[in-house]
C-alpha cells in the first residue's frame, strides 16, 4: 500500500509540474518573501520540494527537533509511509485537489496562493504529531507549470484534537481565500481577517496556554484588557474557543 500511496502522489506532483524539466532557478528571495506571508504559531520547519522531479531539495534544521529525523531520511518515499494510515486517503485526495485548483489558474496567479491542510505524521520515536501542512509556489514558468514549492509544516498537536482536516486555498497578494473546498470553490469564498499587532501577540500566548493574567503580566496590561482582545478576536474572526481562533489563525494566513 505505501508503494502505491508514494507512486500515486509523485504521480500528481509531476502532474502539477506539467512535466515540465525546468531546473535553474534562484529562489533564495522568493523563500523569504513567502515565509514572511506565513503566520506562525508554535514550532516549524520549512522545506524546498521539486515537483518536476518530486524530490525534497532541502529541509530547515528544525525539522530533526520536530521529527527526529535526520535531513536525509527527509525524502518522498518516507515522507508518505509516515503519515498516519487514517489520514492518507484525504492526504492524497487533496493532493489531487490541488493540482486542480492551480491548473485551472491563470499563469500569473500560481505564485499567489498558499495550500493549507493538516494531517499527523509519525515522529523517530513512535508517536505521532499533527502538522498542519502549508505550501505556496516558488518558481512556476509562463505556462503555470509548478515547479517548486515552499513547504512549511507547523506542529498545532497541542491545538487540534479532532482528526481529519479541510482544505483550503488562501490568497495572497489581494486574491480571494476559499475554504472547505471539498464542497465546491465558488461557494466557499472567505473574507481576509486582519487582527492588530496587539491582538496577535495575545492570541500567541493564548495558543501557548497562558492565562489572561499571564499574558497581561508579559505585555504590561490588564487582565481585563486581554480579555477584551480574547472576545473581539473571537467576533472579528467568527471562532467560538481559543483553540478554533489559534489553528485558523494559521491556515487562513491572519495578518
Amino acid at each position: 500500500m505505501g508503494i502505491i500511496n508514494t507512486a500515486e502522489a509523485k504521480d500528481v506532483w509531476k502532474e502539477i509540474a506539467k512535466h515540465t524539466t525546468a531546473n535553474d532557478f534562484s529562489f533564495e528571495l522568493e523563500i523569504h518573501k513567502k515565509l514572511l506571508n506565513i503566520f506562525h504559531i508554535g514550532n516549524f520547519y520549512y522545506y524546498i520540494f521539486n515537483c518536476a522531479i518530486a524530490q525534497v531539495e532541502y529541509v530547515s534544521e528544525s525539522m530533526c527537533q520536530i521529527l527526529g529525523y535526520d535531513a536525509e531520511e527527509f525524502n518522498v518515499d518516507n515522507l508518505i509511509s509516515l503519515i498516519h494510515p487514517e489520514d492518507i486517503s484525504y492526504f492524497l485526495e487533496f493532493e489531487h485537489k490541488v493540482t486542480a485548483f492551480f491548473t485551472n489558474l491563470p499563469p500569473e496567479k500560481v505564485m499567489k496562493y498558499k495550500v493549507s491542510y493538516d494531517y499527523r505524521m509519525k515522529r523517530n520515536d513512535g508517536q505521532y504529531v499533527r502538522l498542519l501542512h502549508q505550501a505556496s509556489t516558488i518558481q512556476s514558468d509562463e505556462n503555470g507549470a509548478v515547479i517548486r514549492v515552499l513547504g512549511v509544516h507547523t506542529d498545532i498537536t497541542k491545538l487540534k484534537k479532532e482528526n481529519g482536516s479541510t482544505l483550503s486555498f488562501i490568497g495572497l497578494e489581494g486574491e480571494p481565500n476559499y475554504a472547505d473546498v471539498s464542497i465546491g470553490i465558488a461557494q466557499n469564498h472567505i473574507k481576509n481577517v486582519s487582527l492588530s499587532k496587539r491582538e496577535k501577540q495575545v492570541l500567541i500566548y493564548l495558543a501557548e496556554g497562558k492565562t489572561s493574567k499571564e499574558i497581561g503580566d508579559i505585555l504590561f496590561i490588564s487582565k481585563f484588557t486581554v480579555d477584551r482582545h480574547r472576545k473581539n478576536m473571537l467576533k472579528k474572526t467568527n471562532t467560538i474557543s481559543t483553540v478554533d481562533l489559534a489553528v485558523r489563525s494559521i491556515q487562513e494566513n491572519w495578518a
